[in-house]
């Protein structure tokens, strides 16, 4: 198993048994709380996400990754500005949280953006340890860390919420989750050196977190801008349905993209020194991509309303409109999670920064116009601003790549077919619920057999890449199956082609 598979594998449990989590405490929380409750939290969260991201990455994490030479130096500077920035917002944030919740008229903002601030006095240790195994493609302990700290954070949220902690139950798990998380990881530190202050070679640092930071901060912002609108054109209601549909619309980015995410960026960059291809790169990722992120949203579109019913109960009916609008405009930002380590990888971090301010502020602009229509607007708003935000993207790239729309089509034709097959069979499974020939939990195991089904049909049909990268994991996976069955030892499973 390559280093890459063998992160990608790290990565997918850690992340899938957090999904698991992630799926529990969702239908008891949306039990527990009120749409309004949750839109609170959806609030404070967003506000925490813009500046938690910005002090990271103008601290240098992802420098921390994308440096061909790092020193101790490099490191402890990085955490330094980090840690310092972490602690002005902080303070900062602590300061105007009584503003914010005088603006909102709802005092409960004030205080859970008191409780978040504590959040800041942790993230740097975390991210810059972090970083430093991502870079080393260690995601086995990310993985162990990451999910310690995720069932804490789910356990503390939940028995909080039955308590009657309301919106703060919430944020106080994300709070003992990220101490705990952080915790471990510290604990795979031998040396503790790097926590020391230093400035040294800052500027560089520096140099690249505006770049950096100004992406990320803008990027961030306008993933969180509807809640604000919301929050300030309508009521937390809203705000609490609209951020449960988008929670929902990206249980794919939970399930694929984050479990690919933290891969990305090291792997491209390790394969573009090493002088391989990154426009076939590029192009061979968009066509794996599209052929799993495709099927997923038209899945997730056509049985919103059975699943909503199952998972979060009729309370929350009311997301499934919404659910279905974000999925068809999602259906745009296929390449999405490539376009920053493309980027930065072609050398050009900056046109990371320039294509988000071309892109993002005339979105900004229709989803605030969009606001005062209803939340249903905001939704139907990413028809026009995703399709738009991914075009700047791929011009900026094919810049670089001499990228052609042909090789675009070329790359997702197959991936279409795909998509419309297994869109077919949820399409069909969808009818049957909506006419009462079965209910909505016999509906949504019908769905899931069908659609994967014509799923695998269409891949072997057209003979889709997607193929040749399950095939490696497929064969390995039977293999120890077939001899634990037999009573051979799993690991008399390796083979010579198994060996990095």
């Amino acid at each position: 198993m390559s280093s890459v598979q063998r992160s990608i594998f790290f990565s997918a449990a850690e992340r899938y048994a957090s999904m698991v989590l992630f799926f529990v405490s969702t239908a008891v929380l949306s039990r527990l709380l009120t749409p309004e409750e949750f839109g609170v939290y959806a609030v404070v969260m967003a506000v925490v996400m813009v500046l938690v991201t910005a002090s990271q990455e103008f601290g240098g994490i992802s420098f921390l990754i994308q440096k061909a030479s790092l020193s101790d130096d490099d490191v402890r500077t990085a955490f330094t500005i980090t840690f310092c920035l972490s602690m002005i917002i902080a303070i900062c944030l602590y300061a105007l949280a009584h503003a914010a919740g005088g603006l909102s008229g709802f005092d409960g903002l004030k205080s859970g953006m008191s409780v978040a601030v504590l959040y800041f006095m942790i993230s740097p240790f975390s991210m810059t340890i972090i970083a430093l195994h991502r870079r080393n493609m260690q995601f086995g302990v990310i993985a162990i860390c990451n999910f310690a700290g995720n069932v804490v954070m789910v356990c503390v949220a939940i028995a909080l919420a039955v308590m009657n902690y309301s919106y703060l139950a919430p944020i106080w798990g994300m709070i003992a989750g990220s101490t705990v998380q952080t915790a471990c990881l510290i604990a795979t530190r031998r040396d503790l050196r790097i926590f020391s202050p230093s400035l040294s070679g800052y500027a560089e640092i520096v140099r690249f977190g505006i770049y950096s930071s100004g992406v990320a901060l803008i990027n961030v912002f306008s993933n969180f801008a509807p809640q604000f609108f919301l929050a300030r054109m309508l009521d937390f209601a809203a705000v609490g349905i609209y951020s449960r549909a988008i929670n929902l619309t990206q249980v794919f980015d939970k399930l694929v993209t984050q479990v690919i995410s933290p891969v990305i960026m090291p792997a491209i960059c390790a394969q573009t020194n090493a002088g391989a291809d990154l426009k076939r790169i590029y192009l061979h990722a968009v066509s794996l991509l599209t052929a799993l992120h495709w099927p997923f949203l038209i899945f997730m579109a056509m049985m919103a309303r059975p699943i909503i019913l199952i998972w979060l109960g009729p309370t929350w009916l009311d997301v499934v409109p919404l659910i279905q609008l974000l999925s068809i405009g999602y259906l745009a930002l296929f390449a999405a999670s490539l376009t920053y380590p493309v980027l930065v990888a072609a050398g050009s971090v900056r046109d990371t920064l320039l294509s988000s301010l071309i892109s993002l502020p005339p979105s900004l602009l229709v989803v605030f116009i969009a606001s005062f229509f209803g939340v249903k607007a905001v939704a139907a708003s990413t028809w026009l601003t995703l399709p738009f935000q991914a075009g700047v993207a791929i011009y900026f790239i094919s810049r670089h790549l001499d990228l052609r729309v042909a090789d675009l089509v070329h790359a997702t034709g197959k991936s279409l077919v795909v998509m419309l097959c297994s869109g077919t069979a949820a399409a069909l499974s969808s009818a049957l619920v909506e006419y009462n020939v079965i209910g909505p939990l016999a509906g949504i195991l019908v769905a899931c057999i069908a659609t994967a089904a014509a799923w695998l049909v269409a891949l072997v049909a057209v003979r889709h890449p997607l193929l040749r990268e399950l095939e490696a994991p497929a064969n390995r996976v039977l293999s120890v199956m077939w001899r634990f069955a037999a009573g051979a030892p799993v690991a008399a499973a390796r083979t010579d082609r198994d060996v990095c």
